[in-house]
């Protein structure tokens, strides 16, 4: 039976809600930290580090009166080279696709020139779609600054709705769902109730990859890097198989992620690998590969490549 004979052959109540959110904010408020929690596990990577979500990934929240499609768009920002532009282009999709928008904020620091770039962007593209301001990072100051900062951020998009919550403590989130689910169009359940994403193992491997590369470097390396899965292979009921190059843009940078005595890949492997084996409930053979694809972030071809889908050119 496949996934779209499962949905129809569930029943839903009538007054059963749901649609797509695009969830945006500048980068490192908090988005992929967010829709992890609503989950209930991970889907997205979580670095400290800007313009960690390069692509835009679904995920599903169902409950019994609604089902919420979560689009994690990449953190919306100027743009210096072809795959900045891409990430901007899939982040001004979404909001004009969505049903609700969810602007995450860091309500922990007052409103950032950014903040000021996506409310413009927002009021531009949002038509006639309803906003909702979640004012994240609450457990990181006190009242006071909490009702300052939020009167400041609901300045910028006035007459909205507002939830001050923790992504990272889970304060406010069930209050911040339910009210996403009351704002949503009465409309049927589009995916099987245990589906929470539709990405598969092999992009998952690639990020899992990726993030771990991100947290074990520094400068301009995680901005350099993509992660490709050659091979992803369950060689028994205990041992899955994954083979994954790691492209860069300069030789130094390849060194960089090699380390001295290859004592940096081991780590990021390391890392990968145990996360990867908690994922899959099995053990986790993880082969490793560098290599250089120069200025690939610049390179319409060498995108595409890399499973960036942009538009095809013209003859």
């Amino acid at each position: 039976m496949s996934d779209l004979d499962t949905v129809f052959n569930e029943s839903w109540p009538e007054d059963h809600r749901s649609g797509v959110v695009a969830v945006v904010g500048r980068p490192n408020v908090g988005k992929s930290t967010l829709i992890n929690r609503i989950l209930g596990q991970k889907i997205a990577i979580v670095t400290p580090k800007p313009q960690t979500t390069r692509r835009q990934q679904l995920g599903i929240y169902t409950e019994e009166h609604g089902q919420i499609l979560f689009t994690d768009t990449p953190g919306l920002h100027k743009p210096h080279h072809k795959l900045g532009q891409y990430m901007v282009t899939m982040a001004e999709n979404a909001l004009q696709d969505a049903d609700l928008i969810l602007w995450v904020l860091d309500v922990s620091v007052e409103p950032q020139e950014g903040d000021k770039h996506i409310a413009a962007t927002v009021a531009r593209l949002q038509g006639d779609t309803p906003v909702l301001l979640a004012l994240n990072k609450a457990d990181l100051a006190d009242r006071k600054t909490l009702q300052a900062h939020a009167e400041a951020y609901q300045t910028l998009i006035p007459n909205v709705g507002a939830m001050l919550l923790s992504a990272l403590t889970g304060d406010g989130v069930d209050a911040l769902v339910k009210d996403i689910l009351s704002r949503l169009p009465l409309g049927p359940r589009y995916y099987p109730a245990d589906q929470v994403s539709e990405v598969n193992m092999r992009f998952i491997a690639a990020e899992v990859i990726r993030e771990k590369i991100i947290l074990n470097t520094e400068e301009e390396i995680p901005y350099s890097v993509a992660v490709e899965v050659d091979e992803f292979k369950e060689r028994s009921a205990d041992m899955t198989y994954i083979s994954a190059t790691i492209y860069v843009e300069r030789d130094t940078q390849k060194g960089i992620i090699i380390g001295k005595g290859g004592d940096m890949i081991k780590r990021i492997g390391s890392e990968a690998r145990a996360e990867l084996a908690g994922m899959l409930g099995t053990q986790v053979y993880l082969d490793l590969h560098v290599k250089v694809l120069k200025n690939w972030r610049s390179d319409d071809d060498l995108m595409r490549r890399l499973g960036y889908r942009l538009p095809k050119k013209e003859n």
